[in-house]
């Protein structure tokens, strides 16, 4: 069954489903539809199941079809990721690292440590792709990456663990807000305003909502959003109070000429860990956990 999975005969079938007909992915493929025809039938026969159904104006897939569609979209995918990384590794690049992090490691500390890490190891190229914490483990427990930086509030299953840096969550208002001239404050004493929340998924959103949550009160959530410069803006139009990390506000807030006030929260002081899976890592990514791990202490 394996040996007729071949790419060529998989994007023969992707063609025919795109396409509706036989002549059409022909035509993409540049030999003649018998060709076409005979191929497909070999698959079905081999597969032991009808993969098209025939109608008078062209195909479309069967339940089979949609399974062996959606793989075979994946597959090709993947085949031309390897031709593009083994093209890249011919023009001198060492070594690819898939590195998956959450929002809040990608805006305040990797551009920077990034920066430094391909000074000194310019052969290495990162593959970076932003993820909320709990995806963040599940790529890297699943292979999708080597390297994950999220939050330690988040269960790192089996993973291998380290101290990557930690930050501290404030409170975001206007200048006029009455909550503005506190030093510090306790998150239940704002939750009688409303709040910008991040998107479900996000670790912080999950601690504020625990947070209420623990001391009995409602989260008067106006909306969801994106990202921290949209937890930024929403605030200065003046449709909520927001949680950020304090170096985000440092880099997007005060521009707004927004007022940031510390929560005193102890689950406020947040860790950022870096997640490898048990095992050896690739030369390449062995190198960028060495360097990124040497921030712990900032």
């Amino acid at each position: 069954m394996l040996t007729r999975l071949d790419l060529k005969t998989l994007r023969l079938f992707a063609a025919i489903c795109e396409d509706g007909t036989l002549n059409g992915a022909a035509r993409r493929a540049m030999i003649a539809p018998s060709a076409v025809s005979k191929r497909l039938g070999e698959l079905e026969h081999a597969l032991g199941c009808p993969l098209l159904i025939r109608e008078p104006r062209g195909m479309r897939p069967t339940p089979a079809g949609e399974t062996l569609l959606h793989h075979t979209r994946r597959m090709l995918a993947s085949a031309e990721q390897i031709a593009l990384e083994l093209a890249e590794h011919a023009k001198g690049v060492r070594g690819i690292v898939r590195m998956l992090a959450n929002l809040s490691a990608i805006v305040q500390f990797l551009p920077e440590d990034l920066r430094a890490f391909l000074a000194v190891q310019g052969a290495i190229k990162i593959d970076l792709e932003e993820r909320p914490s709990g995806g963040v483990i599940r790529g890297v427990a699943e292979g999708a990456a080597e390297i994950g930086i999220c939050s330690r509030s988040v269960a790192a299953l089996d993973l291998r663990s380290i101290l990557y840096r930690r930050d501290r969550l404030v409170l975001v208002m206007r200048a006029e807000h009455p909550l503005a001239g506190h030093s510090s404050i306790a998150f239940a004493e704002a939750l009688g305003y409303d709040f910008i929340g991040l998107h479900a998924q996000s670790s912080i959103h999950d601690s504020v909502r625990a947070e209420a949550q623990r001391v009995g009160r409602p989260l008067r959530l106006r909306v969801h959003v994106p990202g921290f410069d949209a937890v930024c803006r929403m605030v200065q139009a003046d449709m909520g109070l927001g949680v950020v990390p304090e170096q985000v506000f440092r880099l997007i807030g005060g521009a707004m000429q927004l007022v940031a006030v510390p929560l005193a929260n102890p689950w406020a002081n947040r860790e950022l860990i870096i997640v490898t899976r048990t095992g050896t890592l690739s030369p390449a990514a062995g190198l960028l956990v060495a360097h990124l791990s040497q921030h712990a202490a900032a």
